[in-house]
Parts: C-alpha cells; structure tokens; sequence
C-alpha cells in the first residue's frame, strides 16, 4: 500500500473532516481518487471520440438550405 502525502486549504481540510467524521477517511479518499481517475480517463475518451466524429463531418456530404427543406417535407405527410 503507498502513502500519499499532499496539502490542502485548512477549510477544506476542516469540511472533509466534518463532512466524513466517524469514516475510514484513507477509504473516502481511495475512493474519490479512484472516481477522479475514471473522470479524466471518461474526458480524454469524450474529447477523443469527439475529434473523431468532428473529422468525419468534414468528409460528409453537404446539403444546401433548399435540399433539407425537401428532405423535411418529404418525410411528412
């Protein structure tokens, strides 16, 4: 098991301490690392997949103001 060793604001060191009295505050911090880690892997896959879809639009075809028009309506009854 390693040891971290980091500093904090003293109001947030005293909220934490307030908010998770009574808890394994090394388990709540595994925890809230873990969940932070899974967040950024989630936005670097977003971001990823975003470029992804971005570089696709540019190869789509394009429709003008007129041709979606007809699109719109052709499917109405």
């Amino acid at each position: 098991m390693a040891t971290v060793n980091f500093s904090v604001p003293e109001d947030v060191k005293a909220a934490f301490d307030k908010t998770f009295a009574g808890q394994n505050k090394s388990a709540v911090l595994t925890e809230l690392m873990r969940r932070a880690v899974q967040e950024s892997q989630q936005r670097k896959q977003r971001l990823q997949l975003f470029r992804q879809l971005a570089q696709g639009r540019a190869q789509r075809p394009t429709m003008n103001p007129a041709q979606r028009e007809a699109a719109r309506d052709a499917g109405r009854p």
